[in-house]
């Protein structure tokens, strides 16, 4: 998709659905979000809708970086931990290591 060739009101429309796709257990939307209208919101001249998508992207990249933490976090005590919590570990992995733990 073109964002040069959609209107303003379309825009944050767009920006508004990618915005809250990202409560949706989508929150890589939010990192698209942050990507895709981060000209809009900071590049260029101001225009009526520019505040709103701003404030959108903000809070997408807000959003990218907390799950970005989130998730990160849970790798570390998951792999630090996975032995120790035994059958519950290797249900929650998709793979198995194989080994002596």
């Amino acid at each position: 998709m073109d964002l040069r060739k959609l209107k303003n009101e379309d825009k944050l429309d767009l920006c508004r659905k990618y915005y809250l796709g990202g409560f949706a257990s989508l929150p890589f939307l939010w990192f698209i979000n942050s990507i895709w209208f981060f000209k809009d919101a900071f590049l260029k001249e101001e225009y009526t809708e520019q505040k709103q998508i701003r404030s959108y992207v903000i809070r997408s990249m807000i959003g990218t970086v907390i799950w970005t933490a989130i998730i990160t976090i849970w790798i570390v005590i998951f792999q630090l931990n996975r032995v120790s919590w035994g059958d519950a570990a290797d249900a929650m992995s998709f793979i198995i290591p194989r080994g002596i733990p």
